[in-house]
């Protein structure tokens, strides 16, 4: 396998646009990395550069540090899995896996074996005999995924291998993917701009807005330590509540203020905003939905930090509920348990958990950190 490098990457089309901006990523051997954001982002074009279906601009590309930017796409070394599946409608599935190898003169003993030990880890052994049409669209990109296995490529390209398929196999594909990786040890890339794919399957995700990188970090810190607004918001599922706030400094407290409503800032973060020059300022306070509390005990532990509610609407999800609510100009999302009493129309009080809140710059959309000043 091998380690891929981008440098200094753009991409840009001949009426201007630039669909890709100074992309910088090091992508290490046997790494699984995704490329997230939502459409338009350029993280495919990201991708087909990556596999010399489009053309670099600027910048330059390694893989196994060798410069790949005017190498042909057969020539690189990597198998791409596409969202279409891709597979030829006359041949079977043992044909189509095998196709790649028959160009290559691979010897015939060795494709049936490289064909017949893709298809047992993918556990469809008894399709091989089967043409496309006969199979569901699960079986049709398992199919494709055993085509660029048996290639034994340095480095897997997916281009939203998933996107085609309902729910319930979604999720199946994802486990099978994610074992995939664990099995053959390989360097993969895969776009996607279904984040729960992304949370879910990467050692890294690379989140993607308007051609620029925002944040490359492992899920749990894109999760809890997002570095802009952007992120904070497309990371996580329902998102990060966002509420403009003024904050302010009345005697030995910061609060963050907003619909007539004061919340005590903590210490940590009543300090870090004091040395960035934010009183007296409007800021925009995240907080995710998990971190909005209807418990008694978090009311009395914390009544700086209440605020009233009557909810709009109510979601149960089996394992959860949704609770959606306006108050003091800003709408809300809560996740509760299941066994919540609330329902839609009722009246009740959230407890706001400003330790875990986020805060970020009005005009720069920057995250605050509590150990760094603002800049």
């Amino acid at each position: 396998m091998a380690n891929v490098s981008l440098r200094h990457v753009y991409k840009k089309y001949e009426n201007g646009f630039e669909a890709v901006k100074d992309f910088n990523l090091e992508i290490e051997d046997k790494e699984f990395v995704i490329f997230v954001g939502p459409s338009g982002c350029g993280k495919s074009t990201t991708l087909r550069m990556i596999a010399g279906l489009e053309e670099i601009t600027s910048g330059e590309l390694f893989i196994d540090g060798k410069r790949m930017n005017d190498v042909e796409p057969k020539d690189r070394d990597i198998a791409m899995v596409f969202q279409s599946y891709a597979l030829y409608p006359h041949m079977t599935v043992f044909d189509n896996m095998a196709f790649g190898l028959k160009l290559r003169k691979v010897p015939k003993e060795e494709i049936r074996r490289k064909v017949r030990h893709a298809a047992q880890i993918l556990d469809i052994e008894h399709l091989l005999d089967r043409k496309p049409k006969a199979l569901s669209g699960g079986q049709r990109q398992r199919v494709a995924m055993g085509r660029a296995i048996v290639r034994n490529p340095k480095v897997f390209l997916m281009d939203e291998p998933l996107s085609n398929l309902d729910a319930k196999l979604r999720v199946q594909m994802r486990i099978e993917i994610s074992k995939l990786h664990q099995e053959l040890g390989s360097t993969m890339i895969y776009v996607t701009h279904d984040q729960t794919e992304a949370m879910t399957l990467g050692t890294r995700i690379v989140v993607m807005k308007d051609g620029v990188v925002q944040q490359v970090d492992t899920p749990s810190n894109l999760y809890d330590h997002p570095v802009n607004k952007f992120v904070a918001e497309f990371i996580g599922s329902p998102q990060m509540n966002m509420i403009d706030v003024a904050i302010q400094k009345e005697g030995e407290h910061v609060t963050a203020c907003f619909g007539g409503h004061r919340l005590v800032v903590p210490e940590g973060w009543a300090e870090a905003l004091v040395r960035g020059g934010y009183i007296d300022k409007e800021m925009v306070l995240g907080i995710r939905p998990e971190d909005l509390h209807e418990e008694d005990s978090w009311r009395q532990s914390h009544p700086e930090w209440v605020i009233p509610a009557k909810i709009r609407v109510y979601e149960l999800l089996g394992a959860e509920v949704y609770l959606y609510f306006d108050e003091g100009g800003a709408s809300f999302t809560a996740r509760v348990r299941p066994n919540t009493e609330a329902r839609t129309g009722t009246n009740m009080q959230f407890v706001l958990d400003m330790e875990r809140a986020h805060f970020f710059d009005k005009e720069s959309e920057a995250a605050i950190r509590k150990e760094c000043r603002h800049t």
